[in-house]
């Protein structure tokens, strides 16, 4: 029951703070505008949308993003019974693709699009608007790939340290 509760957890959090600050954003920010911060021109508020996937890949594709949301969504709760009690970096990181991907999932549905507005750029090299639930999906990717390389590893070792030529317990 605990693992399930932290599941929902992390999706209304990353829910509610992705939701509560899109709204903040469109309700006072006009498309295409922009508010800088004391770290422009490296980092600013600049209002966006987005009919396609990342960095405006495939724009006309935008029920069809809404659609896989939804699927890896399904597919990562059906998964989650399979996590261990323990794994909790997993756990967490579930949360977070399930709530960014609802996040984005829910402005396609209001929006037509998704809301994008944390403008991050180098100057002449590269330029990046997204949002709180982009970063909660690439973050829970990474903590994906960070405790899958811990369990192998530690496998690995628990391997390395069992002899190999042992003789099964009669």
């Amino acid at each position: 029951m605990r693992k399930w509760l932290r599941l929902l957890l992390v999706i209304v959090l990353v829910l509610a703070a992705d939701q509560i600050s899109k709204r903040a954003v469109v309700g006072q920010v006009t498309l295409g505008a922009s508010i800088q911060t004391v770290f422009s021109p490296f980092f600013q508020i600049t209002r966006s949308q987005n009919t396609g996937a990342s960095f405006g890949f495939l724009p006309q594709a935008g029920d069809l993003f809404l659609v896989i949301a939804i699927v890896v969504v399904l597919a990562m709760v059906c998964f989650y019974p399979r996590i261990p009690q323990n794994a909790w970096l997993m756990q967490v990181a579930t949360g977070l693709v399930c709530g960014g991907a609802l996040g984005n999932a829910l402005d396609r549905l209001e929006y037509g699009h998704v809301v994008d507005f944390i403008h991050y750029q180098i100057p002449g090299l590269i330029s990046n608007v997204s949002n709180l639930a982009d970063h909660a999906i690439v973050l829970g990717v990474i903590l994906l790939f960070v405790d899958s390389w811990r369990t192998e590893r530690a496998e690995k070792r628990r391997q390395a340290a069992a002899p190999e030529d042992a003789a099964p317990p009669v």
